[in-house]
């Protein structure tokens, strides 16, 4: 394997036995998985090159079960690692064989919705689809939409700081995000922010959203729901140059415009998700464009004038409007399907990189050339209007040496965005994937103050240490 993880503890693993006894003691025998054939259900997460056996999981039913677990760990020097539903594509929870997974999957229940001020308190093990449908009724819904929605929990998407297509608009975890429940590694429960906008004193729910499990486990969260627009309508736009598409995107944002989605497909994308999902999209252009837009009919058909207005100077050869709600969903079919489309037909790696969208038509033809430099296709799809790309390097795992070349591929992609201004990662965090880039966006100083903040929380370095860090960085401070 290329990306490394730490030697396995010795000390731990010769005391399996006595751990998993008192684990055995802090929560249903349902609730702790042992065997062999189990814990495989638990050894990637979505990033399925890599993979690694746990020491046992754990799937408490409460926060006081998970704050029993996790004293015990920290009493026994054994490491954590946090997992929601393992959708991580940056393989944030990825376990160490020294190591248990702590599941909050059981815990999935709303505890309390308040229309009035539009909140939602839900345990963490709720899916983020989940916490939608449980206001719908109402006409309310919770805005950041990853395309796993349907499968992640609230619990990963505050460790990512997950997005969607619909966070140009609606922001992403943390602007959704009022308040958690955690539970520190020594046990202690601690609630931060609450049921109101802002809270008093230093921003630890900014410091928490995005920390990728380093520094509690969140057992519960206040989430912001928001009243459903009136009506909303996307619009294709095809154009037959890349860098025609891009210029686009960087002139609706210019011109003050801000779609509920901006969204961005190239040729091989098109073809892939077409092919799986019958949306419609346009198969003789280069690069193609989701653009949603919402509100009253009369402001829905102003605002995609103007745009196909802006879009005007630069050639688009396909403008379509929705003209139905079946047309509508089979246009956003195709696009939250990109992913397992494309695992149909090529295995690939998603890279999750940020740039200024001012940058897009010169990072686009970059992206291709570095592609074709390994002898790789690339397939891009991701969310334009605030720079999240999200290139698919495709190759064939039964051919030796093309994962390599996948890998490096995207290490060069990942380089190119810090290169422009922008940043390693959007929405899919650090993980094991993007942990050796870290000294290429941040030098030594930026390092070792962010791990001095992570040893606030967690001096012993218990809870999913592999992640995020360059381990000769972390063993080195």
């Amino acid at each position: 394997m290329s990306i490394a993880f730490p030697t396995p503890d010795e000390a731990v693993l010769s005391r399996r036995s006595e751990i998993l006894a008192g684990l055995g003691r802090l929560v249903a025998p349902e609730a702790l998985i042992v065997s062999e054939d189990e814990r495989r259900a638990f050894e990637t997460d979505g990033l399925t090159a890599y993979r690694q056996l746990p020491l046992a999981v754990v799937l408490p039913s409460s926060t006081e079960e998970v704050a029993a677990v996790l004293r015990f760990c920290r009493d026994h020097r054994v490491k954590v690692v946090p997992r929601g539903a393992g959708t991580s594509l940056s393989g944030g929870a990825i376990p160490q064989a020294d190591a248990i997974v702590l599941g909050v999957a059981k815990m999935n229940r709303v505890l309390d919705v308040d229309f009035k001020n539009r909140t939602a308190r839900v345990q963490s093990g709720i899916t983020n689809l989940g916490i939608s449908q449980a206001v719908a009724h109402e006409g309310f819904f919770y805005a950041p939409d990853p395309s796993s929605q349907l499968a992640c929990t609230i619990a990963g998407n505050i460790a990512m700081n997950s997005g969607g297509a619909h966070c140009l608009k609606y922001g992403v975890t943390t602007n959704n995000l009022l308040g958690v429940t955690m539970v520190l590694l020594d046990g202690t429960v601690v609630e931060i922010g609450g049921d109101y906008l802002d809270s008093g004193g230093y921003d630890l729910l900014g410091l928490i959203t995005g920390s990728e499990g380093q520094l509690g486990v969140v057992t519960e969260a206040t989430v912001r729901i928001l009243r459903a627009a009136e009506g909303a309508r996307p619009a294709l736009l095809g154009f037959e140059r890349v860098e025609d598409a891009g210029a686009c995107v960087a002139a609706i944002i210019a011109a003050g415009i801000i779609p509920v989605a901006l969204e961005y497909m190239d040729r091989p994308a098109i073809q892939i998700c077409e092919a799986f999902a019958h949306a419609g999209y346009p198969l003789d252009v280069e690069a193609m464009l989701i653009v949603e837009v919402e509100g009253s009919d009369a402001e829905i058909d102003d605002m995609l004038r103007r745009i196909v207005a802006i879009a005007e100077p630069f050639r688009p050869k396909t403008a379509k409007v929705s003209q139905s709600e079946a047309e509508s969903a089979a246009i956003w079919k195709g696009r939250k399907s990109a992913f397992g489309a494309t695992g149909r037909v090529a295995d690939y790696i998603c890279m999750d990189g940020t740039i200024p969208t001012g940058q897009l038509p010169h990072v686009l033809k970059r992206i291709d050339e570095i592609a074709k430099s390994y002898g790789l296709g690339v397939a891009n799809v991701f969310h334009a209007g605030d720079g999240n790309l999200h290139p698919l390097v495709m190759f064939d795992t039964n051919k030796p040496g093309e994962m390599e070349k996948a890998e490096a591929a995207g290490e060069d992609i990942l380089k190119l965005c810090v290169e422009v201004g922008g940043c390693l990662t959007g929405e899919h965090g650090v993980g094991i994937e993007k942990r050796d880039l870290m000294t290429y966006q941040f030098n030594r100083v930026d390092l070792e103050q962010q791990m001095r903040v992570r040893g606030v929380f967690d001096p012993g370095w218990l809870l999913n240490p592999a992640k995020v860090f360059p381990l000769e960085e972390r063993f080195a401070a």
